[in-house]
């Protein structure tokens, strides 16, 4: 899918996906690349693709930073870059050429010439320039405004862009406006390059570009950013067609004037948004909307029977995990107190080994997924089998023994998760699992998808809570640094580790890509130490789609590629 984004972020959905390909009709699919070879007959051009989608909590790309908002970005905008669907190589898409640097400290990005937002006005430097500022800039409040700091990208001048809390949070003093309101490491230099100035070496930079933080942003977006997020302005090969339709649908229509290679054979898209994955499952076989990843997972087994080589069933880049608000003094500490000592971490050792992970995805997911055993995914270098080691393994009676020598847990234990997306059925086995173990009672805590991710950047949840994660981009990195580092892991855990920490940026500073990987190994052996979560499963794609599709290829990203999909039937 040459020229169009992929999806990103935190997975919200029960059953997470990943890396399909598959055919309609009478087509062949190759075993080695997984890509639709041909078929019988050519399909119809047009068409309008039907296909189930979640609610996003936003839709301006410095603010997406989850699957449902990132699923329709991917259609709206071009990024820089993109990756390969089989090996994850970058290549260039609105860039001239994937970004290279001499020192992996100054960069020079240049756009190719010809590309326009939606609105007719031209994609300059200035336009990736102004929007990566935006983001950063810490009183716009943007979930992704990290990305550009300490631990990530760390482009010369973040720190002057955010506002410093006098008095904490909690304080009634407001925070004075920041230094600068831009960047001072960005620079145009004409309407078609702009530098990029870091702040230490960083070899995974270029891989970043793909991500929504980076994407552009159209002059009229930035200057009435709440009319965007209704109806954004972006630069990719589909425009909006009316304003989002909150809990109901998204309409996109394919932009006539965009400039990638091959535009989509098809005329426009509707996510079909629906709060229960079982009613869009039942509007899947009744014909109302052409695709669903991912199948509930109580209708897999059906599924794979009704819809045979129309179901799509392949590993993915999600990991799934119940993390510890550590912040709270039942499941943890302050970092200077190492969140709560060896008793805590005992506590939460304990909890992880009383889990069947096997038998969890055996008998709720159908054997979907596998059990994980590393905080990063296997579809990228740098995973290692076992890694967790004994912690991820089920053992009962040595995590009784263990949870004797914790600081234990007086109940009930709050589980926390996102409603009508699945997660009930297996949470509460967890909640079983933990309770025949221990003797602790346990009750659910379940919250619409934009609130529970508001209790969880707040610091407001009371007790384990489930959140999976989808690779912004191909790098091991991006499974450590994101989720636990400096400036990002705060927000999920209240977990900072200064020495793993140290290590993330020795292997961001290393030579190459390959270098680093030792330094993130170590990194994530000390996060596992502490375990400020609990990894539970690496998912699958779980697709289906109608007869009346062809050319359904899915990434690593768990998106559907809107470039090469068709419709038979279209009219």
């Amino acid at each position: 899918m040459r020229g169009l984004a992929r999806a990103r972020w935190l997975a919200g959905a029960a059953v997470l996906a990943l890396t399909v390909t598959a055919c309609g009709g009478d087509a062949e699919e190759d075993p080695g690349t997984g890509e639709t070879t041909g078929g019988d007959e050519e399909p119809a051009a047009g068409g309008t693709l039907r296909m189930f989608a979640g609610e996003p909590a936003f839709l301006i790309p410095g603010n997406t930073a989850e699957t449902a908002g990132s699923a329709v970005l991917n259609a709206l905008y071009s990024p820089l870059i993109d990756y390969d669907k089989d090996s994850g190589e970058p290549f260039p898409v609105v860039a001239t050429e994937v970004p290279t640097s001499e020192d992996n400290t100054n960069w020079t990005i240049t756009i190719d010439e010809g590309w326009t937002f939606h609105d007719g006005t031209p994609v300059t430097a200035q336009s990736f320039v102004d929007a990566w500022n935006f983001t950063a800039y810490s009183p716009n409040a943007n979930a992704n405004s990290y990305f550009f700091g300490p631990g990530m990208a760390d482009i010369v001048g973040f720190a002057e862009t955010q506002a410093e809390d006098p008095d904490g949070e909690e304080g009634p003093e407001t925070a004075p406006p920041p230094a600068s309101e831009t960047m001072s490491g960005l620079e145009v230099v004409d309407d078609t390059s702009f530098t990029v100035e870091l702040a230490a070496p960083f070899s995974q930079f270029p891989l970043m570009l793909g991500y929504t933080a980076f994407y552009p942003m159209a002059e009229a977006c930035l200057a009435d950013v709440d009319a965007c997020n209704e109806a954004p302005i972006g630069n990719g090969p589909f425009m909006m067609d009316g304003v989002w339709n909150h809990d109901e649908s998204i309409n996109v229509v394919r932009y006539e004037d965009w400039a990638g290679e091959t535009p989509p054979n098809i005329d426009g898209v509707n996510f079909a948004i629906y709060s229960d994955p079982a009613t869009a499952y039942l509007e899947l076989q009744d014909g109302n909307i052409d695709y669903m990843n991912p199948v509930p997972s109580e209708e897999l087994a059906a599924a794979k029977d009704l819809f045979g080589d129309r179901f799509l069933q392949t590993p993915s880049s999600t990991f799934t995990y119940i993390g510890f608000p550590l912040y709270n003094e039942t499941w943890g500490g302050p970092p200077e107190a190492d969140y709560g000592g060896e008793e805590k971490a005992n506590l939460r050792k304990a909890m992880s080994m009383a889990i069947n992970r096997q038998e969890l995805i055996d008998t709720v997911f159908n054997g979907a997924f596998q059990p994980a055993d590393s905080l990063v995914s296997p579809v990228v270098a740098g995973y290692r089998e076992g890694a967790c080691g004994e912690a991820c393994e089920f053992d009962v009676e040595a995590a009784k023994a263990l949870y004797e020598q914790s600081s234990k847990v007086e109940g009930p234990i709050h589980l926390w998760f996102n409603e009508g997306a699945g997660h009930e059925v297996w949470m509460q086995a967890v909640g079983n699992y933990w309770e025949a173990a221990f003797g602790t009672p346990y009750e659910l805590h379940a919250e619409i998808w934009a609130r529970y991710l508001e209790l969880r950047g707040n610091s407001e949840l009371t007790g384990p809570f489930r959140l999976g994660w989808s690779m912004d981009y191909p790098s091991a990195q991006n499974y450590i640094a994101p989720i636990y580092g400096e400036g990002a892991g705060l927000a999920d855990f209240g977990y900072n580790n200064e020495e793993a920490n140290a290590l993330m940026r020795e292997g961001n500073s290393a030579a190459t890509i390959e270098e680093g990987l030792e330094f993130y190994n170590q990194a994530e052996d000390l996060i596992l130490e502490d375990m400020p979560n609990i990894p539970i499963y690496f998912g699958s794609n779980l697709a289906a789609y109608n007869e009346n599709l062809s050319g359904v290829t899915v990434d690593k990203f768990s998106n559907i590629d809107l470039l090469e999909v068709s419709i038979s039937d279209a009219s």
